[in-house]
């Protein structure tokens, strides 16, 4: 598996308690796979991303990425793994204003050390990917938040990551566009092997991912979700 979490669990100070974030998770994504989990808000599906981005260190369980045991790696190791084989589709585009569509991802490729004519190569690429090939030399105020979104997965995918982790993609989408980047997700997912894990409160478009998984007071399974389920 590309991407896998076993036993995971993650606690936070709160207050004179200990509030369980994440209870014995364990989640295995592989290539060409898209998976989403699903639950209400404070149920633990920010602090699954942020422990498969390797951003936070979970108190027990093991993060593999690509192959790598990341349990024990100190920080230059993690920011290394995930410069190299994780990209993450934040839930606003945060794309910088004065900026063009391009440059947005020219800035990525050169933070890894990539040249400038093989970044632009592969920037022009990935912008004809997501449908923004006419629109490279926009900056973000003269563009959708549609297209501002497409950016954001264009950008997260400039370093060729193994994995793609996407936080409420929708969440600032009327229905229509939402669907459309869900269904964008997709495509890429299934055509360049990724393995994507995807956090939503947006049901509707669940039937366009492999796997559904729900996440309830920190505790992950896999099976249906129902709005009763207490969803935001």
């Amino acid at each position: 598996m590309t991407l896998n979490l076993a036993d995971i669990v993650l606690t936070y100070p709160d207050g004179d308690r200990t509030l369980t974030a994440l209870n014995h998770v364990s989640l295995s994504v592989g290539p060409g796979e898209f998976a989403a989990v699903a639950g209400p808000s404070g149920s633990g599906k920010s602090s699954l991303l942020a422990v498969a981005a390797t951003l936070i260190t979970p108190d027990s369980g093991t993060v593999s990425i690509a192959g790598q045991d990341l349990s024990r790696a100190g920080q230059a190791r993690r920011t290394k793994v995930r410069r190299d084989h994780v990209g993450v589709v934040f839930q606003q585009a945060n794309l910088l204003p004065s900026l063009t569509a391009l440059d947005q991802l020219l800035v990525m490729a050169h933070l890894a050390g990539e040249s400038p004519r093989t970044a632009s190569m592969r920037a022009r690429e990935l912008l004809h990917s997501v449908d923004l090939a006419d629109k490279e030399h926009k900056h973000p105020h003269q563009l959708s938040g549609g297209e501002r979104q497409r950016v954001n997965i264009a950008r997260a995918l400039m370093n060729s990551p193994e994995v793609l982790l996407v936080d409420e993609p929708t969440s600032a989408l009327d229905h229509q566009r939402g669907e459309q980047i869900v269904s964008l997700l997709a495509d890429l997912t299934r055509r360049n092997g990724l393995a994507t894990v995807m956090v939503t409160h947006d049901l509707a478009t669940l039937a366009m991912v492999d796997t559904v998984l729900t996440m309830s007071d920190g505790s992950l399974s896999e099976g249906a979700v129902t709005q009763a389920a207490g969803f935001a």
